[in-house]
């Protein structure tokens, strides 16, 4: 597998770290401290697992949709040292309105998922089975996983013959329009439990932090059978 050389920085909407009037926090404060707290204890956990080494991943989770608030990790932080003091609260254009630090240019990406869907947390992994597959499987547009009793773990899929499809898109550094690429996958493919970005990782999401923890552990659980298996290499 090649490696890319990013040659230049990531094209973001550059958020405010001091939000002006016109942007006020949500009034759930209790609301903010609970998905705060929950992506602690998650981000601890995958990083004990392997899954965001380094400050590799970032967490979010919605706090309001009217108007649009997510709670997001700040960016540059080790996942597994985690406190509810990293967490940002960023609005729909993913300025900070509360929160010292800035979020990752990923932030859109964030923004995208919990606009396009009805998603509580949004959880992205870096983990090493997704980078190879994402790598491996880039040319067919995706990664089919089918036939694994695992597979109903995810929302909504009732027996093992469940073809579940995760796309692949190539990665960008330009996240305007990586975000919007995701959208667009998003509505053409409705069903999709989550999606990989080339040689990166793993962007999965649920109602809720434990439906979207689950998804994370069933489809990393399935991507790494797929890599020790074999499978990545006969692609």
């Amino acid at each position: 597998m090649s490696s890319v050389a990013k040659s230049k920085t990531k094209r973001r909407v550059s958020p405010r770290s001091n939000a002006p009037q016109s942007r006020q926090p949500s009034q759930d404060a209790s609301r903010f401290t609970e998905v705060a707290d929950g992506l602690v204890e998650i981000g601890k956990g995958f990083y004990e697992r392997g899954w965001v080494l380094g400050t590799s991943g970032n967490f979010s989770a919605v706090i309001s949709r009217e108007p649009l608030r997510l709670a997001i990790t700040s960016t540059g932080l080790d996942k597994g040292t985690l406190t509810p003091a990293h967490f940002l609260e960023i609005d729909n254009a993913a300025n900070v309105v509360q929160g010292d630090g800035r979020p990752s240019a990923e932030a859109l990406l964030h923004l995208a998922i919990a606009r396009g869907l009805d998603a509580g947390a949004i959880l992205h992994t870096h983990s090493v089975w997704s980078t190879v597959l994402s790598g491996s499987h880039a040319s067919h547009g995706g990664i089919a996983l089918e036939g694994f009793e695992m597979l109903k773990g995810l929302e909504g899929v009732r027996t093992h013959k469940h073809r579940e499809w995760l796309p692949i898109l190539e990665n960008s550094q330009d996240m305007i329009e990586l975000g919007e690429r995701v959208s667009k996958i998003l509505r053409e493919s409705p069903g999709i439990h989550g999606f990989l970005l080339q040689e990166h990782g793993l962007y999965t999401w649920g109602v809720g932090l434990q439906e979207a923890k689950r998804h994370v552990e069933i489809l990393e659980f399935l991507m790494e059978v797929l890599v020790r298996s074999g499978a990545a290499e006969s692609a």
